[in-house]
């Protein structure tokens, strides 16, 4: 598990690799005028929440340092990336059926509930694969090269036959 979350996490450095600071931060494109970094820095928060989270067994999604850096500089999107990533390897050998208990605000306030740790990294996997969809949008409006052609494909995603011909 932690193998695919870390090489799905590698295709968002891959692009950062190959745009600048002006593509990382350009937040003109409709209709949500978000930019690559804005949903880069967003992914990396939430498995840096789950990470601030494990040794309490108290993970709070709604407590994200939203780093502007991270969002609008390559290189610190980069370095979050490789810090998040490291983090990964480090916990490869906890226990994954392990209770954390996870909070996040689901738009009504406040809700707690049980997850195993597995579960919340998972999650966290499948919101970065939705995130990185966000992101193939607003890169083809940029005219910038997808990084790989899974890029924001959940892998369960029956793909268009017409972009494989």
């Amino acid at each position: 598990m932690v193998n695919a979350i870390i090489s799905n996490l590698k295709r968002g450095i891959r692009l950062l690799e190959n745009i600048n600071d002006l593509q990382y931060s350009d937040k003109s494109i409709a209709p949500y005028y978000s930019s690559i970094g804005g949903h880069m820095r967003h992914i990396l928060d939430v498995f840096d929440c789950i990470f601030a989270g494990l040794e309490s067994g108290k993970v709070d999604l709604t407590a994200r340092k939203r780093n502007e850096l991270a969002e609008t500089k390559t290189v610190f999107g980069i370095a979050y990336f490789e810090k998040t990533i490291n983090k990964l390897q480090e916990i490869k050998s906890q226990d994954f059926n392990i209770l954390v208990e996870v909070s996040d605000d689901l738009g009504l306030g406040n809700v707690t509930v049980n997850y195993t740790l597995a579960s919340t990294l998972i999650q966290a996997h499948s919101h970065a694969i939705h995130h990185f969809a966000s992101i193939g949008y607003i890169i083809s409006q940029l005219d910038i090269a997808l990084p790989d052609a899974d890029f924001g494909y959940n892998p369960t995603t029956p793909k268009n036959q017409e972009l494989n011909a």
